[in-house]
């Protein structure tokens, strides 16, 4: 199988890179997200690739940038939206954490009946003093209410399928952003009279991340192209491969960065903070990499036991 972008990705990446290097400074990042973010993202038209003909392949190059950017939001959610949406696992009655939520329109539930939709303005919940990312605003609603039924359970396990895919695709944009931040910072600090990078141990840990980075982008395209066409492999498996290596390649990409940066990787100033934060989140959203583990185990073959 080709990972090698076609013309028209490549052009796209570029396009929606360019954009977020535009408008997505890491100054108004920090800001948190806001409508004014969702309006600007509709207009390049994140949120409407599907209906506007792409492929998932496209999809998830828009969204790596979209990681690569650090842009804070509940993107996944709104997919194919038209209003800013989240997106959870849960059940009438759950505990649940809802992130944005003073921005959100409505939030979707994926339960084992199906997809259920709940108005924004009904849920009730404490805002986390102090959230994990702080680009990610949690509230703690005590009791999910039951919502209205819009989709069947197979619809509700297909959007799981494509949120997965979108949040490991923005996973692997983490990873990216944090090799070139690391390489960049090791090439312009001197210590001793030469840069960082020139020291092994320096050098070893950037190779690593970058491996880490194109492992997990192959795999999510991967997952990609396979979910475009379903009879080129086995979906769900490529699935959970995917969302395991993207999120262990950000997590550990965060690390090692600030390990580069050394003590001012662990400044407010410095961004590799947020990203590894961002990627601490992400981890949680649709599966751990434990849980997609646990699935991947399940599906392979027993060995067979000997009869005595």
């Amino acid at each position: 199988m080709n990972f090698d972008l076609t013309d028209d990705q490549v052009a796209l990446r570029d396009g929606i890179r360019s954009l977020l290097i535009g408008r997505f400074s890491m100054e108004r990042v920090r800001e948190g997200f806001d409508r004014s973010m969702f309006d600007e993202l509709t207009e390049a038209g994140v949120f409407s690739l599907r209906a506007d003909g792409f492929s998932w392949a496209d999809s998830v190059v828009v969204y790596e940038e979209l990681g690569r950017a650090c842009v804070p939001g509940p993107l996944v959610g709104s997919a194919g939206a038209d209003a800013v949406v989240d997106v959870i696992e849960g059940r009438s009655g759950d505990a649940v954490w809802v992130e944005h939520l003073a921005s959100l329109d409505r939030l979707l539930t994926l339960g084992h009946d199906g997809i259920r939709e709940i108005p924004a303005a009904s849920l009730m919940g404490a805002e986390a003093d102090w959230p994990l990312d702080p680009l990610t605003p949690a509230h703690r609603v005590e009791s999910l209410p039951a919502g209205e039924l819009v989709g069947s359970a197979s619809e509700a396990s297909q959007l799981l399928n494509e949120s997965t895919l979108l949040t490991a695709a923005q996973q692997v944009g983490l990873a990216s952003a944090l090799v070139d931040m690391s390489v960049g910072y090791a090439i312009a600090r001197e210590q001793f009279g030469r840069p960082i990078g020139s020291f092994q141990a320096v050098k070893h840990m950037c190779a690593e991340m970058a491996v880490k980075a194109e492992v997990a982008r192959a795999a999510v395209q991967a997952a990609a192209c396979i979910m475009d066409d379903p009879d080129t492999g086995d979906m769900m498996r490529s699935l959970h491969g995917a969302k395991i290596v993207a999120g262990e390649s950000a997590i550990m990409n965060g690390r090692t960065a600030t390990q580069v940066y050394g003590g001012m990787g662990f400044t407010w100033e410095v961004d590799v903070h947020l990203y590894l934060k961002r990627a601490w989140v992400l981890e949680t959203r649709f599966g751990s990499a434990d849980t997609h583990a646990d699935a991947v185990a399940e599906m392979l073959p027993q060995p067979e036991r000997s009869q005595r």
